[in-house]
């Protein structure tokens, strides 16, 4: 038995690949059947931005 997929044969390697693409395709199907029907309408709320402000600070230390 090999413990490095460097060494590993061409048997080896085919089923690591078909092991991922059906593990794709199955989070792929349970990712879709979770998305709301098309028939979700989303809403948006807009905010204005008031007056602008400024902001400072005189608490600023200095290190040199």
């Amino acid at each position: 038995m090999n413990h490095s997929i460097q060494s590993a044969d061409r048997a080896t390697h085919l089923k690591i690949v078909i092991i991922a693409l059906v593990a794709g395709a199955v989070l792929t199907t349970f990712g879709t059947s979770l998305r709301p029907s098309s028939n979700f309408i989303q809403t948006v709320h807009v905010t204005k931005a008031g007056q602008p402000t400024m902001v400072s600070s005189s608490q600023a230390s200095l290190v040199r």
